[in-house]
């Protein structure tokens, strides 16, 4: 395929994004970036985890894209004593057939709203890691395979720690993509105040897009072309979070861990993605630049000097996309 044709393809088959980000638009006030980021994560098929303080719309969010898509949905409130098969499902037994059968759970839906993903206990935690990777759940002895397409879109709050248990690495590598909602500004907080701000506000979305027409970017987006030297420059970004004093001396001691070789995967995956939302049949380092922090942000383990020193992920990306040459 030519890149004019690409171009033309991409070109029509991206309609339906400005559609449901207009019907989002219609409940959420602001947040492009958390918008923008929930549509590279449907794009590239993957999970997306977003963190912030209570009240940014998070939720709101989630459930305006549900709404926007012509998808099944299903929303966990994670709680200290929910079970594994609360959200999977478990065998139940039939006494006048003598067998049991499986009683799938509400894990089984296209959208899955995962409330304060950090508020659920270690063995809730390890029971989604099969269904976000494998995209399969496991009863007994048989196995079912979850619905096209499968999100979990899970939301957690950085600040209030008083009952909650810390995401493992594993299942935060699982995560395509972390995301970092902030407050809005003082013209988006007049807007709320103005729309949301009586007794009857407007949280229902109408259906703007249907899995068919995702599927078909999704095949786009991986024909989106990738020049040679954007792909050596994903590379140089993440063996930069591995060996941080080689572009600088500065970040020596900052770094314990960094990115696998699925961050690579994952931020060439979503520049993909952004090149495709933005129109165009080839990627710029610019996308790469674009989606690295929410990418590579919960992929870096930071030492104990920059936890010391306060030094956020964030800073330390900021630092290496500064040194690192680009093509």
């Amino acid at each position: 395929m030519s890149t004019e044709e690409l171009q033309d393809k991409i070109a029509a088959s991206s309609g339906w994004i400005g559609s449901v980000k207009s019907e989002m638009g219609r409940v959420l006030v602001g947040q492009e970036l958390l918008v923008d980021r929930l549509m590279v994560g449907l794009l590239c098929n993957g999970h997306v985890l977003l963190e912030g303080v209570p009240g940014l719309a998070k939720t709101l969010a989630v459930k305006a894209l549900s709404g926007s898509l012509d998808a099944s949905f299903a929303r966990f409130q994670f709680t200290p004593d929910l079970l594994p098969a609360d959200l999977l499902g478990t065998m139940v037994y039939n006494p006048q057939e003598a067998s049991f059968s499986p009683k799938l759970g509400p894990i089984f839906n296209n959208l899955i709203l995962a409330d304060e993903i950090n508020r659920a206990p270690a063995k809730v935690q390890s029971a989604l890691l099969e269904a976000m990777q494998e995209r399969q759940v496991t009863l007994g002895d048989r196995t079912y395979k979850l619905p096209e397409p499968f999100l979990v879109l899970a939301t957690q709050n950085p600040i209030d720690q008083e009952g909650t248990y810390q995401l493992p690495e594993a299942q935060l590598d699982r995560f395509l993509l972390k995301v970092s909602v902030g407050y809005p500004t003082k013209e988006e907080e007049l807007t709320v105040l103005d729309r949301m701000a009586n007794s009857e506000p407007i949280y229902q979305t109408k259906t703007a897009a249907n899995p068919e027409q995702v599927a078909a970017s999704r095949q786009l987006v991986n024909e989106v072309y990738i020049d040679p030297a954007v792909r050596e420059y994903i590379v140089e970004l993440i063996r930069a979070t591995r060996q941080p004093a080689k572009v600088d001396v500065g970040l020596r001691h900052l770094i314990r861990a960094g990115a696998s070789p699925r961050g690579t995967i994952n931020l060439a995956l979503t520049a993909r993605a952004h090149a495709f939302i933005n129109g165009r049949s080839f990627v710029t380092p610019q996308d790469v630049k674009d989606m690295a922090h929410d990418v590579l942000r919960h992929r870096i383990l930071l030492s104990y000097e920059a936890e010391a020193e306060d030094t956020s992920t964030d800073q330390i990306l900021d630092r290496i996309l500064s040194k690192v040459p680009v093509p």
